[in-house]
């Protein structure tokens, strides 16, 4: 009988035991680092002195801020999912055309994407030369060069890339939704906006909470690539992000146990938003099979 309960843990046993060999020790080493510092060439226990470094740095805080800025992109694209999922699923004509198109940029590779928008929101891109030529040169700005535009202008790009995965996962959703549900609404009289409000904002609220959940892991701890690739974090620290804070640090100015700290605030931090998506999963899936 005590065989019979071990049996499928010694079946995930070797696959437990690769990944703690490759992720478990790398994790161990992080966190031991960041506890530590440099003296005389040796690492020497530090205790809690790098955490405090890192927020007493006005680079980090600013880094920190513009983070959860970026957090306000995360109901923008869901509503914009949400919209242009519903529209897709009323098969408009061109329907199948229009959701390749939408979900295109986001199979694009992120530094793709921020080659081209680097070159078409710069002073002398091809936006504002296309302002320029029509007559509204009055609104070609600096869109990546001005502390105030440079980042409303990377979460443009963010929003337009990342929106399309929102998009697919509303769609799969609804497709799999009844006919009937929406079918019976409409002989009780239902019209479109009661339609969306009491059949497919519920149906899709699972997916909702997914979508919101993987969006805001996404604008705390996996922007790096279009900051890097579109301004670097500036002008100045404008657009600077905690990834590129602990690549800056770790990287060009060797200070790897700032780095590390930061590292393991952003593990934490992503840690948690996991662990309550797979606990939304595990409430959805238990209410479900109640029902």
């Amino acid at each position: 009988m005590l065989m019979r309960k071990l049996e499928p843990y010694l079946f995930i046993a070797p696959a437990m035991a690769v990944l703690l060999v490759i992720f478990g020790y790398p994790v161990y080493r992080l966190v031991v680092l960041s506890f530590q510092r440099q003296s005389k060439g040796e690492l020497i226990f530090a205790g809690l002195s790098n955490y405090k470094a890192i927020f007493s740095d006005d680079v980090f805080i600013a880094a920190i801020q513009h983070n959860l800025t970026l957090l306000i992109c995360v109901p923008i694209m869901v509503v914009i999912a949400l919209v242009l999922a519903v529209f897709l699923f009323e098969r408009i004509r061109g329907w199948q055309f229009y959701r390749t198109t939408l979900f295109l940029p986001y199979l694009l590779p992120i530094a793709v994407i921020g080659l081209i928008f680097s070159y078409i929101f710069q002073l002398s891109g091809v936006l504002n030369d296309f302002l320029t030529a029509i007559g509204l040169q009055a609104f070609a700005l600096d869109w990546l060069g001005s502390t105030k535009l440079a980042l409303p202008t990377l979460m443009f790009v963010i929003i337009w890339k990342e929106v399309g995965f929102g998009i697919v996962l509303f769609l799969a959703r609804l497709m799999s939704v009844e006919e009937e549900l929406f079918d019976a609404a409409k002989i009780d009289g239902a019209n479109w906006w009661q339609l969306q409000w009491n059949i497919t904002i519920p149906q899709l609220a699972t997916v909702m909470e997914f979508f919101i959940v993987i969006s805001i892991i996404t604008m705390l701890s996996w922007v790096f690539n279009y900051v890097y690739v579109m301004t670097g974090g500036g002008p100045g620290n404008a657009t600077m992000v905690s990834e590129l804070y602990v690549y800056l640090m770790g990287f060009r100015y060797n200070q790897t146990n700032l780095a590390a700290a930061v590292s393991v605030l952003l593990l934490i931090v992503t840690g948690v938003f996991i662990f309550f998506d797979l606990y939304l999963r595990d409430r959805s899936g238990t209410v479900e099979a109640l029902s």
